[in-house]
């Protein structure tokens, strides 16, 4: 796609010297955005209208209340396509212990209940975030199972997965009627790919996926693919600490995320998926 001079009067950025693509994922087109005001990160939707970055501003915006994340400046509709404008990070190196530090100040933002005001139903991985009172309810119903139908649909279930998934959701159902947890601002898809640093060296996060649910799973997902080291969950730990038992409930939350990932890439990840199903059931 063109950025032209069209669009440099749509995006209001003052006089912009140069625009050039950059990497920015396989969802949206990315471009880096040079004008004598600074410089900003572009985010474009072709075909689609700014409401498809309302729930990324809205993240940004409550992360931003507690933590750092790229600053959402404005979203727009221009010639059919969304458009969302952001600050634009300059990267550097920075401390692992303070990442977690970080994370754990986003989970001690908490809500009533576990859930969001609305649902997410134009992603590939749909979420239902209808509010609830016990996290049980709301991870089996409301994750768990939204998923578990797309991938039969597809036909990358078998009546072994199907059993499996049938004793965690028991599981999880009977352990968390006397096992309540806060509900906390969750990151949402907080893998490797979506903290960094500042090039000050303070960590900042990207990209989310919020919703207010237990934070277990958010950990989770940055032991699910690497990247983190002991430093940040050292970090995490000093300002919140993470309820007894968490390590043996790191399965019941992958298996959700490699759920997602036999949703979106297909059976590639079913043995994943078995073996955290496996782990998750030998509680």
């Amino acid at each position: 796609m063109l950025i032209d001079k069209e669009w440099y009067t749509e995006l209001k950025l003052g006089n912009i010297k140069n625009v050039e693509p950059v990497s920015g994922g396989d969802i949206n087109l990315a471009f880096k955005v040079t004008s004598d005001s600074g410089n900003y990160f572009l985010k474009v939707q072709p075909d689609n209208d700014a409401s498809f970055f309302d729930h990324e501003v809205e993240g940004l915006n409550l992360i931003n209340s507690v933590a750092r994340a790229p600053q959402a400046i404005r979203a727009g509709t221009f010639k059919g396509n969304g458009y969302l404008i952001l600050e634009y990070v300059e990267f550097g190196q920075g401390s692992q212990y303070d990442l977690g530090q970080l994370v754990a100040k986003m989970h001690q933002k908490h809500a009533d209940k576990f859930g969001l005001d609305h649902n997410i139903l134009n992603a590939k991985n749909p979420k239902i975030n209808d509010w609830q009172s016990n996290w049980g309810n709301f991870y089996v119903h409301q994750r768990l199972e939204v998923l578990e139908k797309l991938v039969q649909q597809k036909g990358y279930w078998n009546d072994y997965r199907d059993n499996l998934m049938n004793q965690l959701k028991t599981l999880i159902l009977e352990y968390y009627q006397d096992n309540p947890v806060k509900p906390s601002l969750m990151h949402g898809d907080l893998w490797n790919g979506n903290v960094g640093f500042t090039i000050d060296h303070q960590p900042i996060l990207f990209d989310p996926d919020v919703f207010f649910g237990n934070r277990e799973m958010d950990i989770a997902m940055t032991m699910l693919f690497g990247g983190f080291n002991q430093e940040f969950y050292d970090g995490y730990q000093s300002v919140y600490p993470l309820a007894d038992g968490w390590q043996k409930r790191i399965s019941w939350y992958q298996s959700y995320y490699l759920l997602a990932h036999v949703n979106l890439f297909g059976k590639g990840y079913g043995p994943s998926l078995e073996n955290a199903l496996q782990q998750s059931v030998n509680f």
